[in-house]
């Protein structure tokens, strides 16, 4: 098994381990060894990762080590997965999801204030471009700046003082790291939304390692399954890579999964939002041993009508916001992250 970072990697361990542990309860029997490796997006440090022009910094690396055998399974944080995988390699597991919103972390200086409150012209560190779009557009007052490292090192950038007076993070990973208690505010008021699949882990596998999966489909989540291959549906029709200015937020219940999403323009200035929902119908049918992907997701233990009626409302919602104009926010937010390169 391979963690989607390099060793010194905290964050990448927690997360690992979280999976170990619970695949070694429903299997004491089998013994799993961690193999830890480091990928474009953890040794190229100087760029903003959307500048970087690659869109599997964190998997390109792991995926070459998977399709030559040298590991059984990768796990992911699945916001850091592209949309489309290679061709034979699969999502078999997603964990349920921990907190998706995003989390101010602010100088101590600061201690006490919101994003609302900060002063004019106070410098907010993230390599996000959908994070910088959304708040652009909610609080112009604030400027950004690009900040790279894992949490240990950015957290250090920031209790420096001399750049940032606050980071933007997910607050999964500071929840999964125990330093809640530095988290000043999160995001997650009605109107708030978040990266497709932010807060999820997910265990990529080639297609073909059917015992694999079905091993594997004990860790599945369906409620989270069932968010993420709806998410990643609408950033596939979308044509957004994991780095794109696409937010969402979804919702499911007994019997129905709404999905909200947005394309927003680098500046924050344009924004296009539509939601639509479905009916589930949580039928006791279970997947065939064919297991099919639907937005690169097979769940063995999961209907595939349930699993086909997420994956239609992220393309139809996604299809919704096209034709209300945001090709042309997506493919210009592109063409301007490209003259940065």
């Amino acid at each position: 098994m391979s963690d989607s970072s390099k060793a010194p990697d905290r964050l990448a361990m927690i997360q690992t381990n979280t999976v170990i542990e619970n695949l070694q309860k429903e299997f004491p029997e089998v013994e799993f060894v961690i193999e830890t490796m480091e990928t474009v997006g953890d040794f190229v440090q100087d760029k903003p990762l959307a500048n970087i022009g690659q869109s599997n910094l964190f998997t390109k690396e792991l995926e070459r080590a998977l399709a030559a055998s040298k590991v059984d399974m990768l796990v992911h944080s699945m916001k850091d997965l592209p949309s489309k995988l290679p061709e034979g390699m699969v999502i078999a597991a997603i964990y349920q999801r921990d907190d998706p919103f995003d989390a101010i972390v602010l100088q101590s200086k600061h201690r006490g204030r919101t994003l609302s409150t900060l002063p004019e012209g106070s410098v907010l560190g993230t390599s996000s471009v959908r994070r910088i779009a959304t708040l652009k557009h909610a609080h112009p007052h604030l400027r950004f700046k690009d900040v790279r490292g894992n949490l240990n090192t950015r957290l250090r950038k920031l209790d420096e003082g001399k750049v940032y007076d606050g980071l933007i993070l997910a607050t999964a990973g500071m929840q999964r790291m125990g330093w809640d208690h530095r988290i000043s505010q999160v995001l997650n008021e009605p109107s708030d939304m978040y990266a497709v699949s932010q807060g999820a882990l997910g265990v990529e596998v080639l297609q073909s390692n059917s015992g694999l999966i079905e091993m594997l489909s004990s860790l599945n989540h369906e409620d989270t399954v069932i968010q993420c291959v709806c998410e990643r549906a609408l950033l596939r029709t979308l044509d957004g890579g994991c780095s794109a200015p696409v937010a969402v937020r979804t919702e499911v219940t007994k019997d129905k999964i709404e999905l909200q999403a947005s394309t927003l323009s680098l500046d924050g200035s344009e924004r296009i939002s539509s939601s639509k929902e479905a009916i589930l119908t949580k039928t006791s049918e279970k997947a065939s041993k064919e297991t099919a992907a639907y937005s690169s997701v097979v769940a063995a233990n999961i209907s595939g009508v349930t699993m086909a009626t997420a994956e239609e409302l992220g393309i139809s919602l996604a299809k919704e916001l096209l034709s209300m104009g945001a090709d042309k926010i997506l493919r210009e937010a592109k063409e301007e992250i490209e003259k940065r390169r």
